[in-house]
């Protein structure tokens, strides 16, 4: 802990601080541009920050990630499109309140709940993060082999839909993962004699086109669509009764985005509408929901930027990403050659400080962001799509060669862009091939560190009881709703 709290003077660099200002503003726009979100602008963004420092990479990535999260709110209110999805219940009230002339008194409770979210849940990554390493820090490839199936088992939840698709997408991810010459046992595999797939395929080139490229090919079908932004002066801070109206709503969300975030293969979408479900079952004001109600924007906002603290604790502390946009920051941290885990807190405290301090600057900025800059940031989000979309090509492209110089990178952003828009059209989720491609590399190195430690003996593994928990959850998390959905039948029967 003293190592990580040292890490925070580093924030005394003008250069740093310069660049979470720059990145934060970033992310804003990016947020509120039609069809790009905070995952879509990490996975664009990711190739460039290969060229920096660790800790200005990782700052860039995980800034872009909150700033642009917050920024889904100004569009939900003013045009009534979530710049994300995690802002898609701020639309229910924010819309109808900026409709009725109190725009700027919307984006001022957003901003004021998104900052205040996102803070507690920043010192919560800061306290629960090393202690949940420590937790782990006696685990052994066993242990680790278990946790990661386990990571991978939960991508039967993640992006809504069909559980069955979702686990086929997440083992395609798995599959990519095996392309490349095996470092155990020296044998190629599904190289096809092509000397730039040796090492595997690269995280960044997949992302760039499931992420980026399939979005452009999904948001073809816009070209026509006009957006009309409702008039606003200015964003005002919440009033004395605004916020006492509010400040509950705001802790109860933190909380459950919090929690949320933290679980695997969740994320902000969801934290936002079960706090959204929650303010509406609790609040005085219910059937008021839905018509301009403060305590509706309060909660999601709240939820959606405190979920970004929550999902980083199991992506530092344990290499199991908590959100698709988590998943590329930790592709991000992989290919800096930064092995998340127990041994990053013992060995690099000061980077995770200086990570942390980051994070805290940027919620802060929030503040200037929505209140002083919304309305110029809302303007943004009338650049027609045939302008937009060519421009984000161009810049995946360039992003996706400027890897290694390769042209077969290129190649593979642009087949993955087509195959993530067919993914996304027949209801397969990119976001488990991603989170599939990420941690089945992790899988399949403690799958053969352990038979290598048992010298062949692969069952022994079972002999763990840590090992066995993680096991006895991946099958609870596979077969769990199917059982439970056999019980109601069973017991309708009866």
């Amino acid at each position: 802990m003293g190592d990580i709290l040292s890490g925070l003077t580093a924030l005394g660099d003008p250069q740093l601080i310069g660049l979470i200002v720059l990145t934060t503003i970033a992310g804003t726009i990016i947020g509120v541009l039609p069809g790009l979100n905070a995952t879509t602008g990490a996975a664009l963004l990711l190739p460039f920050t290969l060229t920096m420092e660790p800790v200005a990479a990782t700052v860039v990535l995980a800034t872009i990630y909150g700033s642009a999260t917050f920024a889904g709110a100004i569009t939900a209110i003013l045009i009534n499109t979530p710049g994300t999805s995690a802002s898609a219940t701020t639309c229910l009230d924010g819309y109808p309140l900026a409709k009725a002339g109190e725009a700027g008194r919307a984006l001022g409770v957003a901003t004021i709940a998104s900052t205040i979210g996102g803070f507690i849940s920043i010192i919560f990554l800061f306290i629960a993060a090393p202690l949940m390493a420590r937790l782990a820090y006696d685990f052994g490839p066993p242990e680790y082999f278990a946790l990661t199936l386990f990571g991978l088992s939960m991508l039967a939840t993640i992006g809504g839909g069909s559980a069955l698709k979702n686990l086929i997408a997440g083992a395609f991810g798995v599959l990519l993962a095996t392309v490349g010459v095996d470092l155990l046992t020296g044998v190629e595999r599904y190289t096809f004699g092509t000397h730039a797939l040796y090492e595997g395929i690269g995280f960044v080139p997949v992302m760039i086109g499931i992420f980026g490229i399939a979005e452009l090919l999904g948001q073809s079908n816009q070209l026509g669509i006009t957006r009309h932004v409702v008039a606003m002066k200015a964003a005002k801070l919440p009033t004395r009764e605004d916020f006492r109206r509010i400040r509950t709503t705001i802790f109860r969300s933190t909380g459950i985005g919090t929690f949320i975030g933290v679980l695997p293969a969740e994320g902000a979408t969801i934290a936002s509408m079960i706090s959204y479900n929650e303010a509406r079952r609790w609040s005085p004001n219910r059937d008021n929901f839905g018509k301009g109600e403060i305590e509706g924007i309060a909660a999601s906002e709240a939820a959606n930027n405190s979920a970004i603290g929550g999902s980083l604790v199991p992506t530092l502390a344990l290499g199991i990403p908590g959100s698709p946009t988590a998943a590329i920051i930790l592709a991000g941290l992989l290919t800096q050659g930064i092995q998340p885990g127990p041994t990053l807190f013992a060995e690099q405290g000061e980077f995770l400080g200086v990570i942390f301090a980051a994070l805290l600057v940027a919620n802060l900025l929030f503040v200037v962001v929505g209140l002083g800059g919304a309305p110029i940031f809302a303007r943004i989000t009338t650049i027609p799509v045939r302008i937009l979309w060519p421009l984000v090509f161009l810049f995946s492209i360039v992003g996706a060669y400027a890897i290694h110089q390769s042209v077969v990178d290129v190649y593979i952003a642009l087949a993955f862009g087509v195959i993530g828009f067919l993914m996304n059209r027949y209801g397969f989720s990119v976001v488990s091939l991603a989170i599939g491609l990420v941690l089945g590399a992790m899988v399949e190195q403690r799958l053969g560190q352990s038979v290598a430690m048992f010298r062949g003996e692969w069952w022994m593994i079972f002999s763990r009881p840590i090992a066995l928990v993680f096991f006895a959850l991946t099958l609870l998390a596979l077969f769990g709703p199917a059982l439970k959905g056999f019980a109601k039948k069973r017991k309708a029967i009866s």
